[in-house]
Parts: C-alpha cells; structure tokens; sequence
C-alpha cells in the first residue's frame, strides 16, 4: 500500500488489466488510426499527430479503479480476479475530449450510444471481443471525458493503452479502453457481452444484495463509490508509544469530490479529523494526514472514512454482490504498539 500514501500513482506503479489476449505489445504509429464511423456526418481516421494537433489539448487527474478492486475480501467469496487493494491508481491524464472529436465527426440524428474497440483481440472466435459503450448524452455533457495520450506528463505505457485510451473520469476502469482504434456511433443500445451479462451490477439504490443471493434486474456498472486507505504505516507494523506517528493516505469517490476523512485509533470508537492534501480535483486521490501518539503499548486498530461533497461515505459493514464490485466498506490496519 506504500504507493497509496501519495496523490499521484508513477507510471511505472499503476495496474495492468487485460481481458482478452494476446495484448498489444507495439504499436506502428505510421498506419495507427483512431476511426470514427457509425451514424457520422464526416467518418474520421485520425493519426496520433492529428490527436495532438486538431483539438486542444485536455488535462484532468483522475483515479482509475478496476471494478474488482478488494474483490478477494468478499465473504462469501466470489469468481473473478482475486484482488486485494491495488488494482487503482490516480494520474494526470491529457488528450483531445471525446465530444470535440464526435464533433468533429458531425454525430447525427437518433444517435444513443458510442461503442470504443481497441487492439486487444481475442485468440479465439469463442471468445468475445471486448468492446464497451457510452451514452452519446453522457459523452457530449461531459468535457472530461478523453482520448488521453499522455500520462503523468508522458506517453501513455505500452501496457496502459498506448498510444491512446479512454478516460471516463468517476466510472469504473472497465470502460476506460486501452490502445483504443475504433468508435462507432450507433442509434441503439449496445448490448454485447462486456455490457450485458458483463460487468452488471443489481439495479437497486445499493448495488447490493443478501450475500450468497442473485439479483432480480441489473444494471451496468458506472460511478465509484467512496473509499478511503491507510497507505503509512502498513499493517503489522510497529510504531513507538509515546511518541507522535504520522498517518498518511488517500481518499477518493466517484466525482463529487472528497470533503472530509476521518481516523478513529480506538477501532471505530471515537473519531477525528484528518488533514486534507491539495485538492487535484474531484475525480483525483485526496492525500490526508493524521498524527497520532499511542498512549500505551500493545494492538491497536486504525481505521478511516471518507465523505464526499454530498456526504456519501463508507460503512462499517461491506455491502455484497455476485460479480465482487462496489467495495467501499471502512478500511483498517492493525499495529503493534511499544
């Protein structure tokens, strides 16, 4: 959790996650293009150049979650990539906004969705290519969505989507394409499989069901929820007694922003305010800070909470669904105190 106790996740840090391989390991920019096609006036095929040069350049710092982060903490447990904590990180990214380039394109008339492919292609027919969509009205009210080409302030990572993908600040990783190639507009809504029975979510106010139960309806997966981490010190570690120990960790939501976070040294017992870092943004990690000064020697258990700007924040108990998405339950670490 080291990489937790800081805003901004390096590059060389962040988490990889693929769904269909073999992945892309190269990418020739003299015949990649971005095509745009579908219900369009004007079909593109855009050049990485054309991205830097034809749309003005976009910067927004954002936290990318898989929608399986903590999956492996779920009781009962469930099937999917056994997660602990890191599949998350926050970076500045830079790029053109996706309305200005369908813009561009002229999107026309009975327009719903947008669907993003990239050049991870599965090996097998069988398997499904992995393609995600947006409401065309999600995409053009909201100017941070991009086709980012920069990362950190450099190229995007071959292994997280260069040369370009796309950032859906708030929303789960899931439909931020990596190595992204193709957009289509279409007049209908998408339904293949990483939509629909992928990446679904039960279609209550919660996102939640019974443990061990089924949901009637779902929905797909969108907004984070608010989640808050103690990066410094790691769990197990031993601190002084006597003697302040600086808390250090982030916090973040879905986009409202964060507005407080909270530490409690007895458990959950009693609770005080944390110290806020620079604000980067809603969409971006909070970095907070607690000093506390252990009393007496032995275990003890910190624990924290966040709250966002509409006062949504985490529960004592972890909320339960059969795909492991949507983990916001309050952390903790235990400590060895003297």
């Amino acid at each position: 959790m080291k990489y937790f106790a800081r805003a901004i996740t390096p590059n060389e840090a962040f988490f990889v996650r693929y769904h269909v391989f073999p992945i892309p390991l190269e990418v020739d920019l003299a015949t990649w293009r971005l095509r745009i096609t579908g219900r369009v006036e004007r079909p593109l095929e855009l050049t990485l150049d054309d991205l830097r040069t034809k749309f003005p350049r976009v910067a927004v710092t954002a936290v990318n979650q898989c929608s399986g982060n903590s999956r492996g903490r779920f009781t009962p447990r469930v099937l999917g990539g056994q997660w602990g904590d890191g599949a998350m990180g926050n970076a500045e990214w830079a790029g053109a906004r996706l309305r200005d380039i369908l813009t561009a394109a002229g999107v026309r008339q009975g327009a719903v969705q947008a669907t993003f492919d990239g050049l991870d292609k599965p090996s097998f027919p069988s398997v499904p290519d992995f393609v995600k969509s947006l409401d065309v009205t999600r995409i053009m009210d909201d100017p941070d969505v991009l086709v980012a080409y920069e990362m950190n302030g450099k190229p995007l990572p071959m292994l997280n989507g260069y040369p370009a993908r796309l950032v859906v600040p708030g929303w789960y990783a899931t439909y931020w394409v990596k190595h992204l190639s193709d957009i289509e507009v279409i007049d209908h809504v998408f339904e293949k499989f990483w939509m629909k029975p992928a990446y679904r979510i039960p279609d209550n106010a919660c996102g939640c069901v019974a443990p061990g139960t089924a949901p009637a309806r779902t929905v797909p997966i969108n907004r984070m929820t608010v989640r808050s981490f103690i990066g410094s010190p790691e769990g197990g570690s031993r601190v002084p007694t006597g003697r302040p120990v600086t808390m250090k960790g982030i916090a973040f939501d879905g986009g409202h922003g964060i507005q407080e976070v909270q530490v409690s040294v007895d458990g959950g017992t009693t609770w005080q305010a944390a110290n806020l870092g620079a604000d980067l943004g809603r969409y971006s990690f909070r970095e907070w800070t607690f000093s506390w000064t252990p009393a007496r020697p032995g275990r003890a258990r910190v624990v924290v909470r966040a709250f966002n700007a509409i006062g949504e924040s985490q529960g004592r108990q972890p909320l339960w669904n059969p795909a492991g998405y949507l983990r916001n339950v309050i952390e903790h670490v235990d400590l060895v105190v003297g």
